[in-house]
């Protein structure tokens, strides 16, 4: 045992500890990984080889949509084409009870489809709708329940940035890991419109209704086909071509670029202040993106030659726990280190020891991937250090406290982990799909 235990102690505390020292992530494991090779690899000639790591790992194929998606959504927020959708599906959706939340909820899911991100979709929606909600008596659970919500619905509805960037690291099929999560967010949303629904039927306080002013069904359809007909264009330009087989995830990205482009020109939007922001937004994400990679890729072999991976894998197959206990104890993991870590730490650290005890199992790989992308989405959201609750505080009233917000979201992560058994109980959920493009 003790021959795989003390690198597996030493690689996995030394990244534990720099990043809790303030490291940023991929300078934690940079430094961890020199540290490995030294130790591992024997000297400098191990540094080399993680020098010669760097262009093999960022040149793969599969990150080609990550630059275009990032500049996509950030396109759409900073020319303020999302207020528009907002406007068209609050007069849709009419006087519901919570029709606020449900509105949320609705440009959430657009948004997720045009952005991928998780961050900017929440802190789109709390910065234009959590200050009008609490104006009009939301209790906070109505009014940062659906932003959270509508903001992890990202992480799965493609294109997912972090999607994306798990596929990569997994060497799992980007265009099929990105489909996977067409049905499971639907299911998500659904479910969690039916929970706004029991919500404001137990406590019709929670979100009081107010007067709205009336407006004809003419109005309403040019709202709709102005602002909602050719976003959900530009959803099948991105989504709909990889599920016919006509894109790949990078041919469609670069249509969902383009088509931002025309709408900016269309309404008037156009300006290259815009597009120079945009760019520089996702330089920024995508080169800190790389060089994660870059540090990702060599921790996986220093692992894998220190002996620690198959030590470790060996050792966690030798419990007789069953192929769905090990699942079990693999997303445990993840949902206990979502309460300290971000999303791309966790994934760091987790890929190389839960992927080869995938193949161990048997486990399909994009099944698989999926699972994994919805528990790390569930530490978007849980304290203490969900990322998405420091948006939403950031945008809240002075005041508010974690424990509200952590109140708010618990009903969407209890949503979250029975989405993730249904697909568990129903593996279809997330292959079928994915089954038709690979016809």
């Amino acid at each position: 045992m003790m021959t795989w235990f003390f690198p597996f102690a030493f690689l996995v505390g030394a990244i534990l500890v720099f990043m809790g020292l303030g490291l940023p992530v991929a300078f934690a494991f940079f430094v961890t990984n020199i540290l490995g090779m030294y130790l591992f690899f024997g000297g400098t000639t191990g540094v080399i080889q993680m020098v010669a790591n760097f262009s093999d790992a960022v040149s793969t194929y599969a990150l080609a949509p990550l630059p275009m998606f990032l500049v996509m959504g950030s396109l759409y927020f900073r020319s303020g084409l999302g207020e528009r959708v907002i406007y068209a599906l609050d007069l849709a959706i009419g006087n519901l009870k919570g029709r606020l939340s449900y509105v949320v909820l609705a440009a959430g899911a657009v948004f997720a489809a045009l952005s991928g991100s998780s961050l900017a979709n929440a802190g789109m929606m709390g910065s234009l709708m959590a200050p009008e909600m609490l104006k009009r008596n939301y209790k906070p659970h109505m009014a940062f329940g659906p932003i959270l919500g509508a903001g992890s619905l990202a992480v799965v509805i493609p294109p997912s940035s972090l999607g994306v960037l798990l596929g990569s690291l997994a060497q799992i099929d980007v265009g099929a890991l990105l489909i996977a999560g067409v049905v499971p967010g639907l299911v998500l949303f659904v479910m969690y419109c039916a929970l706004i629904f029991v919500q404001t039927t137990i406590d019709p306080e929670a979100a009081p209704q107010y007067e709205v002013v009336q407006t004809s069904g003419m109005v309403k359809l040019k709202a709709v086909l102005f602002n909602i007909i050719p976003m959900s264009v530009l959803v099948f330009m991105v989504v709909g071509t990889i599920i016919l087989g006509i894109a790949t995830p990078t041919e469609s990205a670069a249509l969902g670029c383009a088509g931002v482009a025309a709408l900016l020109i269309v309404y008037r939007k156009f300006s290259w202040a815009v597009v120079w922001k945009s760019l520089d937004d996702a330089v920024k994400v995508t080169g800190m993106t790389f060089l994660i990679i870059s540090a990702s890729t060599t921790f996986s072999q220093v692992f894998a030659f220190s002996g620690a991976s198959n030590g470790f894998i060996q050792f966690i197959t030798g419990f007789d726990m069953g192929p769905y206990g090990i699942l079990l104890m693999m997303i445990v993991v993840i949902l206990v280190l979502g309460m300290f870590m971000d999303q791309v730490s966790m994934m760091l650290i987790t890929l190389p020891l839960f992927m080869p005890i995938a193949a161990q199992y048997g486990f399909e790989n994009v099944w698989f991937g999926l699972l994994l992308l919805l528990a790390y989405e569930v530490g978007f959201t849980t304290p203490p250090f969900g990322m998405l609750l420091f948006v939403m505080l950031g945008v809240a009233p002075k005041g508010t406290s974690l424990k509200t917000m952590a109140l708010a979201a618990a009903p969407y992560i209890g949503l979250t982990l029975f989405t993730i058994l249904l697909i568990v109980i129903f593996p279809q959920l997330a292959l079928f799909l994915p089954s038709l493009i690979q016809r």
